[in-house]
């Protein structure tokens, strides 16, 4: 079982174990997912490694002891090439390609007046807190943006890219393609002979939410000049 970063919560559980009841197209769809990634053909390498930053602080893919990667802009990259977006677009916003560029540019600007350095190069925590100063104007404009709607299409595209891989679906259980096999054995608690159940069925949000009230605390009893490094 690969999942990333080691966090399994469904003990010996591989989706791949099954792919030989997906059919060849769909099989062959996902599994190019674990190949190395094709080169940048949308983004600038600049704007690609700000990218990739922002896209692992969002995901919080910080490890850097081998733990298994998976690489979003790859997917990101591709879909903005081909401007295969999600049909619509926020009428106060460019379109996705170009929030993308400008959003991007943006936060390299934030980095250089907070911190000297463009964003790809700054330490994970100064990362963290230029992109935490975009979520604080969620309610308001950013660079003549709106902020809440810039989250949304960094999050959207993040969450979308993660969550096509099949080691994201080793993460929490999924099943994979259903098509040709299906599902039989439909209902509440009800699984399939393939499948695991949860090793911890804890609801996580709750213990997130304490995180990051604890976090917030602990920044705000910081004084001004260090706030912004950690906040």
């Amino acid at each position: 079982m690969t999942t990333p970063g080691h966090h399994g919560r469904f003990d010996g559980y591989d989706v791949l174990a099954v792919a030989n009841h997906w059919d060849a197209v769909t099989a062959g769809v996902v599994l190019r997912r674990l190949g190395p990634p094709a080169p940048l053909r949308f983004f600038t390498e600049t704007e690609g490694a700000t990218a990739r930053a922002l896209l692992d602080r969002l995901l919080a893919q910080d490890a850097d002891d081998g733990s298994p990667y998976v690489d979003v802009l790859a997917d990101i990259d591709s879909r903005l090439a081909l401007d295969v977006t999600d049909g619509w677009h926020h009428a106060d916003m460019p379109r996705d390609g170009q929030a993308w560029r400008d959003s991007l540019h943006h936060l390299d600007a934030d980095s250089r007046d907070r911190f000297a350095s463009e964003f790809a190069g700054l330490p994970q925590l100064q990362q963290m807190a230029v992109v935490q100063g975009v979520q604080d104007q969620l309610d308001g404009a950013w660079h003549g943006l709106p902020a809440r709607h810039v989250w949304s299409l960094w999050t959207r595209y993040a969450c979308a890219a993660f969550y096509a891989h099949p080691w994201a679906w080793n993460e929490i259980g999924f099943g994979g393609p259903a098509y040709p096999r299906g599902y039989k054995n439909i209902g509440l608690d009800r699984r399939e002979a393939w499948e695991r159940p949860e090793r911890d069925a804890a609801d996580p949000v709750p213990w997130s939410r304490r995180v990051e009230s604890a976090r917030r605390a602990h920044v705000d009893s910081l004084g001004p000049g260090h706030r912004d490094v950690v906040a």
